[in-house]
């Protein structure tokens, strides 16, 4: 039985040991990442919109290369919204200049009223490449 193995990206264990989480875990050749948020280093939000998607986009990256993947090997991917009809130009901008042309990930957007006081949130599940391994 494979065990689950947390993952975590350099400089931001303590807002997962607060909160008691980990940033991704992997088990066998796939990798759960914990929603993803544009927070700035002190944990707090960006409170522009567009820098904080992007932020959201960076910190995944971080998780995502701490168990050596990227965004080509999402296979999954599930977002947050506060105001989806109001956001999603914004986040198909930055998502388009991150995520790249086909073949594109699962994608499932979500309009939620509580983020904690961000706006936006984004998880994803990645398969782990062989030469990770």
């Amino acid at each position: 039985m494979t065990q689950r193995q947390a993952v975590f990206p350099p400089g931001r264990h303590a807002l997962y040991e607060k909160h008691r989480y980990s940033a991704a875990v992997r088990s066998g050749d796939l990798l759960f990442v914990s929603g993803q948020v544009g927070s700035r280093m002190d944990g707090s939000p960006e409170p522009d919109f567009a820098k904080q998607v992007q932020l959201a986009f960076e910190n995944l990256a971080a998780v995502l290369k701490a168990a050596g993947c990227g965004f080509g090997d999402v296979v999954d991917v599930t977002t947050f919204h506060t105001a989806p009809e109001a956001q999603l130009e914004t986040v198909m901008a930055v998502r388009e200049s991150v995520i790249g042309g086909p073949p594109y990930p699962n994608w499932t957007a979500v309009g939620v009223t509580w983020l904690a006081g961000f706006d936006f949130e984004i998880k994803v599940i990645a398969r782990v490449p062989a030469s990770a391994e």
